[in-house]
């Protein structure tokens, strides 16, 4: 097995809201890996105490641990025990009703001897590349359907369709959100390749146009993730005014890449 990771802030002045974590079982069958993106709340109250750094590390690293300790467990039931785990950790101090609690995407994948397991919520992307060649992109594109009109404002956002039925979901305190995941399972025999990306750095593709999934696959085997991250950045650097490339709230994102060769 072969991997590649890089994770960069997208403002070096600012904290890297993404996490990323590779793991191998002590048996050193099969693996998994984690990828989440930390969702930059508005400025003002969030009802929490604690960053959105703080928040990603404590559930990336309970659906790390969990992904590798707790193999009888599907990967749905590994993010709501995450989720729990997590907000009984500052459940005391914090509002965790807060529409703006801290919260994440998440993109998690693990892998045995016979089968590939994947759950995808909100907008980081996966990337499986079976032997064959063919690239599929596991997505969950609810927040790409939401009506723009619906994001106009954070306010309008947190009120209309930010964990709402209709909407679209996130990882913050509540376990139940786990069902809404976009989740499924592939022959390990029939993968060749895994890639996790935060929206960050799906924007070569999503937002810039330069190249479909399968594009962004080949650039990532041939050059390498950090590549992939400084062909974003020049892109961004080129396009200030945020103006060409509509749907960028900031110039710069945070912007995480795993890539595995199972």
């Amino acid at each position: 097995m072969r991997t590649d990771l890089i994770s960069e802030p997208g403002d070096p002045a600012r904290s890297n809201e993404d996490f990323a974590a590779l793991a191998l079982p002590a048996s050193g069958q099969g693996g998994a890996l984690v990828v989440l993106d930390g969702v930059t709340p508005p400025q003002g109250d969030d009802g929490c105490l604690h960053s959105v750094p703080w928040f990603c590390s404590r559930l990336g690293g309970a659906l790390t641990e969990l992904s590798v300790s707790r193999r009888d467990l599907t990967p749905t039931e590994i993010l709501s025990q995450a989720i729990l785990r997590t907000a009984d950790a500052h459940a005391a101090t914090c509002d965790l009703s807060h529409p703006r609690t801290p919260q994440a995407t998440v993109v998690l994948a693990r892998w045995s001897a016979s089968a590939v397991e994947y759950l995808v919520l909100s907008d980081s992307a996966l990337l499986a590349e079976t032997t064959d060649g063919t690239v599929t992109a596991l997505l969950d594109d609810r927040l790409a359907r939401v009506p723009r009109g619906s994001l106009a404002t954070e306010a309008i956002a947190d009120a209309t369709v930010r964990n709402k039925e209709g909407g679209f979901f996130t990882a913050a305190a509540d376990p139940s959100v786990a069902v809404r995941a976009v989740t499924g399972a592939l022959p390990r025999a029939a993968v060749r390749t895994l890639t996790a990306l935060t929206d960050g750095a799906t924007r070569w593709t999503e937002k810039f146009r330069r190249g479909d999934w399968p594009d962004l696959l080949a650039l990532v085997r041939k050059e390498g993730a950090a590549a992939l991250v400084e062909r974003v950045r020049a892109l961004e650097a080129g396009d200030r005014e945020e103006r060409a490339y509509l749907g960028r709230s900031k110039t710069h994102d945070d912007a995480t890449v795993v890539h595995v060769e199972l």
